[in-house]
């Protein structure tokens, strides 16, 4: 097994000339001086006292710095610990006081405000996205590090902490195997190679953004069209400088806003892809009348990287996130006693394969609870394979409406509303009623311009569904709550509408 530092080095010395970075407006960034950087990182990461093993937690800005950063993190044995830009203070007091890191790397404007928390066990140094701040200039005097920590497919390589919609964040322990044999998956899946030149438009701290497109491109020896955010007409400009984009379901939303996304703006592309949240099958089949692509969505989670995708080559359908990529099985289970259903029926996703986590940092018993007896991990999410052989999510466990006695699976009702005419998109949550437990409510938004009525929904969707399954009250709001990586968050709504039925 290469790492994914090896891989790199490997493709730094194929090409060292070769632009890894590619901004806007700014000079191109080669792999020799990616390389360089690294290295020099590297080399401060030792003096610092990081040791293999030890966790090297980051809130920076993206950066090309900040993917140094990571591969000298790799390259001296450390644990890769990225955190969300947008979380506060006590939030990151809490990540620092469980993950115990050797070093705390920050932006230069919040060195001050983070430096009390430096002590024996841990160093806090600044790294900005203009290759400023403390740690770069600890590397410009530094003599890189040419040699790497030998690490094993079991050593660990990152922690990536959950989003603790139910409890604490818990952290997901991924090894160099984890990251290594989900790379090649993908590679081989997607026939990402040393040609392609991607659009990142993504966060770093998250599955997508670093593991999935940053990795895919530096063991490909492939090109980064860097932005720091994402902007549709931007986004349009730049795909006849490229052959690939990875993004979220709202990037596909914004991008079918744009007059000028057309066959011609999108012939030098080659593939689309979309994850971290559902997209819709509207969005889906208009993306594909204008631009003749059709998106590839693919399924994957913190603990297990990428599980499944649809085909590269042969149909991509709305709704479905395809099969299990090579080397990875999945399956579908009764959700108490874990006997595999046949196809069709809805049950727990597990998986097992080389791309699931070892474990939750410092948790045994959690990690324990979410491993069956044969090693398949239960995912938390509920969905069913088709006869086609497609996976198909219908959505979180904790999300299940269980309304008098019935279970209600909320992606079936969601998408008969998505269809009505003057609906944008909808959210069907359960939230406590006097009779029947929880009572079924669907949140809507309203395309621009339109304002379908609670009677208008209630009498199209009503020969479609059971009694049981239909919405005791339809909510109108102007947006849905988001996380960063456009994932609606479902427990927001169930707290604002925790007393409608009371």
């Amino acid at each position: 097994m290469q790492t994914i530092y090896e891989s790199f080095l490997t493709s730094a010395e194929a090409q060292p000339d070769k632009a890894l970075f590619r901004r806007p407006d700014q000079p191109d960034v080669s792999y020799a001086q990616i390389r360089e950087l690294t290295q020099k990182l590297a080399a401060v990461l030792t003096g610092i006292g990081v040791q293999p093993g030890d966790r090297v937690a980051v809130q920076t800005d993206k950066s090309p710095e900040a993917i140094c950063l990571y591969l000298a993190t790799l390259q001296v044995g450390g644990v890769y610990l990225p955190l969300n830009t947008a979380y506060t203070g006590a939030e990151i007091d809490y990540f620092l006081g469980d993950a115990s890191p050797r070093l705390f790397v920050c932006t230069p404007a919040s060195l001050d405000q983070h430096k009390s928390r430096a002590g024996d066990a841990l160093s806090v140094e600044s790294l900005g996205a203009s290759g400023d701040g403390s740690l770069a200039e600890l590397a410009r005097d530094a003599a890189p590090m040419t040699e790497a920590v030998a690490r094993e497919k079991d050593d660990p390589a990152a922690i990536l902490y959950t989003s603790g919609t139910t409890g604490r964040s818990k952290g997901a322990v991924l090894t160099h195997g984890n990251l290594a044999s989900n790379t090649e998956a993908l590679l081989q899946s997607w026939h990402y190679s040393a040609e392609d030149v991607l659009i990142h438009a993504l966060p770093i701290f998250h599955t997508h953004g670093l593991f999935v497109a940053v990795n895919m491109t530096l063991v490909a020896g492939s090109s980064l069209i860097w932005l720091t955010k994402f902007d549709a007409d931007q986004a349009v400009s730049l795909m006849s400088d490229a052959t690939v984009l990875m993004g979220v379901p709202t990037f596909y939303t914004r991008l079918l806003k744009s007059d000028r996304l057309d066959r011609d703006a999108t012939q030098n592309m080659r593939l689309f892809v979309s994850g971290s949240a559902p997209l819709l099958a509207e969005d889906h089949r208009s993306f594909e009348d204008r631009t003749g692509h059709a998106i590839l969505e693919r399924y994957g989670m913190t603990e297990t990287c990428m599980i499944t995708t649809n085909p590269y080559d042969g149909a991509r359908k709305p709704g479905a996130v395809g099969m299990a990529l090579p080397g990875i099985e999945i399956r579908v289970t009764d959700r108490e006693t874990g006997k595999a259903l046949p196809d069709g029926e809805i049950g727990a996703i597990e998986v097992r394969g080389p791309n699931v986590f070892e474990g939750y940092w410092q948790m045994p018993e959690k990690t324990a609870s979410e491993f069956r007896d044969d090693g398949f991990f239960i995912t938390g999410d509920l969905g069913q394979i088709g006869e086609d052989g497609y996976l198909r999510i219908v959505g979180r466990d904790k999300d299940l409406v269980i309304s008098g006695g019935y279970n209600v699976y909320p992606k079936e009702i969601e998408a008969l509303i998505d269809d009505l005419p003057g609906v944008l998109e909808s959210a069907v949550i359960g939230v406590p009623h006097p009779d029947l437990g929880e009572g079924v409510t669907a949140v809507v938004v309203p395309q621009p311009g339109a304002a379908p009525s609670e009677d208008d929904i209630f009498s199209a969707i009503g020969d479609s569904l059971a009694r049981y399954k239909q919405p005791k009250k339809i909510i109108f709001v102007e947006e849905l709550p988001r996380n960063v990586m456009g994932k609606v968050q479902k427990a927001e709504l169930r707290k604002s509408y925790a007393e409608l039925y009371r």
